[in-house]
């Protein structure tokens, strides 16, 4: 059986679900991609508050505009009252469609690596999960791009960053086709790519010595899934750090307007956007959403973790009937 198992934001390939059921690698795939997919429900609330905070104060210096979200409590409480309840899983169905994509390739490409032996190559399993994160980052991004925009979208009073006022998921993915063509639907990608692979590579480098060391010091009851929750939010402090700055300019090329040429009308790409924000909005605007960032990111992979193992055995338990 595949051990493959992806990187950030989804299941660690180093700390897959034990192997007490066994099922197809095609099957564990699905299964796996599923998994990150029902975790995705409970933690695109996360989602939305953070891309709120990434997009407020777009290229505007400290005190100069009005600040609508101040942390993630109040900015979910200012979500709720503006938007209703439901705006708290404004993208869901785009999120559910891009954790999908993103880590079934993932899963398929790691597996791949896996088996031609470069996971055990010294850094090996960092550079597979990094690539692996990157390919399916790629293969999202469409995805992404409109839950960026619906995720963005409220009304006037609360709103920021550009409002692009699509009206459901299909309509956004028609709607950038028409004006943008193909190549419209990956506008943002150079910024999503670098986003995954640190983060990818930072989680491998760090959960599991973070897991370890909390087994150690025996907070926990040995074998508890508190250990990996722990050593998760642990790692997440690693990961939220090194990559919030590439999420935030991933955000920020994903929900700028364009022109009528497909080009965008605040940022020229990567590196661009990375200065602006540093020179515009002070270095510390890199940061903005690290709350929403951090919280999110130990809960997805564990919640991922334990729907996965509950997938596999009801499909074993089902193969058996």
């Amino acid at each position: 059986m595949s051990k493959a198992r992806g990187s950030y934001s989804m299941v660690d390939p180093s700390h897959a679900p034990p192997a007490v059921v066994s099922v197809s690698p095609p099957v564990d795939f699905v299964l796996g991609a599923t998994a990150c997919c029902m975790a995705c429900v409970f933690t695109n609330p996360l989602e939305v508050v953070k891309t709120r905070l990434q997009l407020q104060g777009e290229l505007r210096s400290r005190g100069t505009y009005p600040r609508h979200y101040r942390g993630v409590l109040q900015a979910m409480v200012a979500v709720s009252q503006a938007d209703g309840i439901w705006g708290l899983q404004k993208g869901l169905t785009a999120g559910l469609l891009y954790q999908g994509l993103m880590n079934g390739v993932r899963f398929c490409f790691y597996s791949y690596a896996e088996d031609l032996g470069l996971t055990q190559q010294p850094g090996g399993t960092i550079m597979a999960g990094a690539m692996a994160g990157g390919l399916g980052a790629f293969v999202g991004s469409p995805a992404y791009l409109v839950k960026t925009h619906l995720q963005a979208q409220t009304v006037a009073a609360m709103a920021v960053g550009h409002q692009h006022n699509h009206q459901s998921v299909s309509s956004a993915f028609e709607t950038i086709y028409k004006k943008q063509g193909l190549l419209g639907l990956w506008r943002g990608v150079s910024g999503a790519v670098p986003r995954v692979m640190v983060g990818s590579s930072v989680q491998l480098a760090t959960f599991a010595s973070a897991k370890e060391w909390v087994r150690k010091h025996k907070w926990f009851q040995e074998g508890s899934w508190l250990v990996a929750l722990a050593g998760g939010m642990i790692s997440s402090v690693a990961v939220a750090a090194a990559m919030t700055p590439f999420d935030v300019v991933s955000t920020r090329l994903y929900n700028q307007p364009v022109d009528d040429k497909g080009l965008g009308k605040h940022y020229r790409g990567f590196f661009d956007c990375f200065l602006q924000i540093s020179s515009k909005e002070g270095i510390l605007a890199l940061y903005k959403g690290i709350g929403p960032a951090y919280l999110r990111l130990g809960p997805h992979t564990i919640l991922s973790l334990l729907f996965w193992d509950e997938l596999r055995k009801f499909m074993y338990q089902h193969q058996g009937t």
